[in-house]
C-alpha cells in the first residue's frame, strides 16, 4: 500500500505524506468539505454547471451557515476571471474540476491558483476528468487540496480514489471521520487519542486493499506506457473523430486547441441526442450522454478500427 501511496504521490507532485487513500472523488471532497474550519458567513466559489461530486458537497454546507456563490460556465469555459466576477469578501476557498465533464473544456489551473494565491483563498480541485490524460504538479499550479477517483483515465478499479492535501492545510482540517487507523502509533491498542498529523488521518479504517493493489497495478501500467505517449495518443484519436464528425457537418462542443483540449470529445449528433445515443449503444459503441451533447472520450488502447466502427454505426443512425 505504501507503494501505490508513493505512485499517487509521483503522478501528483506531491509529498507521500500529502496523499490519502480513499474510495472515490466524492469521499476526498467531501471529507475537506466537512473538515474545514467555515465560519457562519463565509463564502466557497464553486464552478456551475459541474459534475454534482464538485458542487453537493459545498451546498451541504449551507446548514452551517456557509454561502456558495456560484460561477457560471461560458459553453464550458472556465477562466480566473470567471472567479474574479464572482468573488466576495466572505470567500474563504474556491472549487474546480480540471475539465469540464461533458464539453471537455480544461480549466487553466496555473492561472486559477495564482488567482487563488493573490486573494488568500484556499484552492481545491476536481481531478477525475483529466488525471491519466493531462500532467497535473500540485505544487505548480497552487492547488491545496485535490480528489480523484481512480476508476475513469487511470484505469483502476471502482471505488478507488486519492485525496490530497497539501502539508501546510493539512493541521487546520479536523476530520469529520476517525476510527483506529486516524491516529498515530495506530497498531497500538492501548488507547490513545493523537490523530496522525499529514493527511492519512483521513483513512479512519480498513482499507479497501484489493481496489487499492488495483489501482497500483494500473498506475504502474501508465508509467510504463507513458505520460506523454497516452496523451498524445488520446489526443491523435480524437483528432480522428473531430475531422469525421465535422466533416459530416457537426458540430463539436469541445476545443481542440493547446491549453484547452483534454480526451473528452463531445458534439452535437444531427438528430436528437437521446435517440442517437441509444443507437449507438444498443450497437456497442460505448458514449455518454451529456445534456444534449453525445460525449466520446477514448483511451489509448482504443485504435483506428474503433474509429471506423463508431462512424458507421453512427452514420446508420435511424432518422
Amino acid at each position: 500500500m505504501a507503494g501505490v501511496r508513493r505512485s499517487v504521490a509521483t503522478l501528483l507532485g506531491a509529498g507521500e505524506e500529502e496523499v490519502a487513500l480513499t474510495g472515490n472523488t466524492s469521499e476526498g471532497l467531501a471529507m475537506v468539505a466537512e473538515a474545514f474550519p467555515w465560519r457562519p458567513g463565509d463564502a466557497v466559489l464553486v464552478p456551475v454547471p459541474d459534475f454534482p461530486a464538485n458542487v453537493y458537497p459545498w451546498m451541504h454546507l449551507e446548514r452551517k451557515g456557509v454561502k456558495i456563490r456560484f460561477v457560471r460556465r461560458r459553453q464550458g469555459r472556465l477562466t480566473a476571471d470567471d472567479f474574479a466576477r464572482a468573488l466576495v469578501p466572505e470567500a474563504r476557498m474556491a472549487v474546480a474540476s480540471t475539465v469540464d465533464f461533458a464539453s471537455g473544456y480544461a480549466t487553466d489551473l496555473e492561472a486559477l491558483g495564482s488567482f487563488c494565491r493573490e486573494k488568500g483563498l484556499i484552492f481545491g480541485v476536481d481531478a477525475i476528468q483529466s488525471l491519466g490524460v493531462l500532467a497535473l504538479d500540485v505544487k505548480k499550479c497552487g492547488i491545496n487540496f485535490l480528489a480523484a477517483g481512480g476508476h475513469k483515465w487511470l484505469l483502476g478499479p471502482m471505488g478507488t480514489g486519492m485525496l490530497y492535501v497539501d502539508a501546510a492545510l493539512t493541521p487546520d482540517l479536523d476530520p469529520p471521520l476517525v476510527g483506529w487507523k486516524s491516529v498515530a502509533d495506530e497498531e497500538n491498542f492501548e488507547l490513545h487519542f493523537e490523530l496522525k498529523e499529514n493527511a492519512q488521518k483521513f483513512e479512519p479504517g480498513t482499507m479497501n486493499l484489493a481496489g487499492i493493489f488495483g489501482l497500483g497495478a494500473s498506475l504502474e501500467l501508465l508509467r510504463e506506457v507513458g505520460p506523454e505517449a497516452v496523451r498524445d495518443r488520446i489526443f491523435a484519436l480524437c483528432d480522428r473523430f473531430a475531422e469525421g464528425l465535422l466533416g459530416r457537418g457537426l458540430e463539436l462542443a469541445s476545443p481542440l486547441s493547446a491549453g484547452e483540449r483534454s480526451g473528452i470529445l463531445s458534439f452535437r449528433p444531427q438528430d436528437e441526442a437521446a435517440a442517437t445515443f441509444r443507437h449507438l449503444m444498443a450497437n456497442r459503441v460505448q458514449v455518454s450522454l451529456r445534456g444534449g451533447l453525445i460525449r466520446l472520450a477514448p483511451h489509448f488502447y482504443n485504435n483506428e478500427d474503433d474509429v471506423e466502427g463508431f462512424f458507421r454505426v453512427l452514420d446508420k443512425t435511424p432518422r
